[in-house]
């Protein structure tokens, strides 16, 4: 028999769990606002805690990331809540789901299957979930509500199990510099813009899909070298902001004002905030 897990406290985990199960009930009996939560209220908060849970799992903020899970453990289990009261499941039937499901996806680990790589396991998971759990199509319950870069990735990762995809990243470089070069000849064949004007490229523009086809080349090209392409978009753009923000600086020390520079200078400005980092 195992050892019953428990928490630093030194409480079993079963009964923290329980312990936090009532305390939900409980405010959504009590509480005004909880009350007056639906589905689609909570989500919306899910969501947000969902990506403030990316950001400091991002940031390496260990003692952050445990708030934030807990934050979002709140939410599964009110959100199970919601569901048990309109009959379509329980936190206990949740649970059993998810155990039942990683257990069926994983007989390499609960059964006699096998599987030498985390390749092999991606694909026995596509065959799982076409031949045993009834998914239709190559590119099945992929939520359109992703996303972009999530949304990219996971249709390249279906197109992939069935194998449409390139081996290895090199053909990849030579398709985002194919896509590069029609973007290019998409914007020299539009008419020139008066100047001034701050028009979107629409649909309507060659452009718009061009850029589109280069920014699902790089999302492709981001997995093939197994790069998570919205985290190292979040850390590019949190390193330009932290630049700026530094070249600004260094020009208010100066006697200057940054946003009154000459692109050329506050470049120089830009340099040397980026120096500052070595």
């Amino acid at each position: 028999m195992t050892d019953t897990v428990a928490a630093p406290d030194g409480q079993p985990l079963a009964q923290v769990l329980l312990e936090l199960d009532e305390l939900v009930r409980t405010l959504r009996r009590e509480c005004p606002w909880d009350r007056e939560q639906g589905v689609d209220d909570i989500v919306t908060h899910t969501l947000e805690e969902t990506y403030e849970l990316i950001d400091a799992a991002h940031a390496g903020r260990g003692d952050e990331l445990t708030g934030e899970l807990g934050d979002l453990l709140f939410h599964i289990f009110f959100l199970s809540h919601l569901a048990e009261e309109r009959g379509w499941g329980d936190l206990t039937q949740v649970t059993r789901g998810i155990i039942d499901k990683l257990v069926r996806r994983h007989p390499h680990v609960f059964a006699d299957a096998s599987a030498a790589t985390a390749a092999d396991v991606v694909e026995r998971w596509e065959r799982i979930k076409r031949d045993r759990e009834g998914r239709r199509g190559i590119f099945h319950d992929v939520p359109s509500s992703l996303p972009a870069t999530l949304y990219a990735q996971r249709l390249q990762l279906r197109a992939a199990a069935v194998g449409f995809d390139w081996v290895r990243a090199e053909p990849v470089f030579d398709k985002l510099a194919e896509e590069i070069g029609e973007l290019t000849e998409a914007l020299a064949a539009e008419p020139p813009e008066k100047e001034g004007t701050d028009k979107k490229r629409g649909p309507e523009t060659a452009a718009y899909h061009e850029i589109g086809d280069v920014l699902f080349a790089v999302v492709n090209l981001s997995r093939k070298l197994r790069i998570d392409p919205e985290l190292a978009l979040r850390s590019a753009a949190g390193r330009f902001q932290k630049r700026v923000e530094t070249a600004a600086a260094l020009a208010r020390a100066g006697g200057e004002d940054f946003s009154g520079l000459s692109l050329a200078r506050q470049e120089e400005y830009y340099q040397r905030a980026k120096a500052t980092e070595a």
